[in-house]
């Protein structure tokens, strides 16, 4: 019996080849399966009057291609083909909006820890109808959170601007952690104990009309985040980045998380504690809805975010 394709997909591009879904695999001796050194991205693209549009692909892309080049791969596809290909996928798919996941790995034609200078890198692009990543209720009331007892990596250990998916296993434990004990998801704190992001977030918190969000250094800067800081600059809040510990976390007024799956979406319980009255805040708000107009090109400094084929 063929296998049911996921969400409805029925092509990923391979290689240059728009493949159908059930046939789109690699073998179970992949190297990047053994080892974790596959690279990846993810993308939105959202509905438009105007068609799928595509947000903030350039920096998408760019950040995927600079993850490649830390690992010592390469890849013959530039931003603009990688771009392009993706729309040429989302309409092979007939979708009007989705998630992109471009992949980068290694087959099996490698086996051990030794990689040859130059290896053989595959680049994959598979897209997907993907809605509220903490479903609608969380999206719109808010997520409850746990601190989880895995930490982010020291930075001489770790790669922590690069998406690679070795480095996701500590967010694959502390998500399950905190989904057994009943929370939404987890946050992890750096190796010096102050926060640092979600399993697959940034964060931000606001106290007295301030907005603050972590440092950069053990955490992946995300696009989305890089939206709510200048959207939160272009509404005329006050915004630091700079180390917080959990006790500002507790004392916060609002918290929310932002990141391409989750969007925004507001935190109103961390470790059983409310977060100000304990639902959604007024700026998490207005940050939230000026996001989603961006998304459609209606704000005018930032409607270079959303791209059409």
């Amino acid at each position: 019996m063929a296998k049911k394709s996921n969400a409805d997909s029925q092509f990923i591009w391979m290689d240059g080849q728009m493949v159908p879904y059930n046939n789109a695999t690699t073998h179970v001796l992949s190297h990047s399966l053994h080892y974790g050194g596959a690279i990846f991205e993810g993308l939105r693209a959202y509905a438009t009057p105007q068609g799928p549009a595509l947000f903030r692909p350039q920096e998408h892309f760019e950040r995927f291609l600079q993850s490649i080049k830390v690992m010592g791969y390469s890849i013959s596809y530039s931003t603009t083909d990688l771009i392009r290909i993706s729309h040429e996928l989302i309409a092979k798919n007939n979708f009007p909006a989705c998630y992109v996941r471009p992949v980068a790995y290694i087959d099996d034609s490698v086996r051990g820890l030794k990689l040859p200078p130059s290896p053989e890198v595959h680049t994959a692009i598979a897209v997907w109808p993907w809605g509220k990543y903490m479903g609608d209720e969380g999206h719109l009331k808010g997520v409850k959170v746990k601190t989880s007892t895995f930490r982010r990596p020291d930075v001489a250990s770790s790669l922590p601007l690069a998406k690679i998916s070795g480095a996701y296993l500590t967010s694959v434990l502390a998500r399950r952690e905190a989904t057994l004990d009943g929370f939404d998801e987890a946050i992890l704190l750096d190796p010096q104990g102050f926060v640092a992001e979600g399993s697959g977030e940034n964060i931000f918190i606001v106290k007295d009309s301030e907005i603050m969000t972590p440092s950069v250094g053990y955490l992946l800067p995300g696009i989305t985040r890089d939206c709510v800081i200048q959207i939160a600059k272009y509404l005329g809040f006050t915004l630091r980045e700079e180390a917080i510990t959990r006790n500002q976390l507790y004392l916060a007024d609002e918290a929310f998380f932002t990141g391409t799956a989750v969007e925004v979406t507001p935190i109103t319980e961390v470790d059983h504690l409310k977060i100000g009255l304990g639902h959604p805040g007024p700026i998490t708000q207005k940050i939230k809805e000026t996001f989603f107009k961006c998304t459609q090109g209606q704000v005018d400094p930032f409607k270079n975010w959303v791209h059409f084929p």
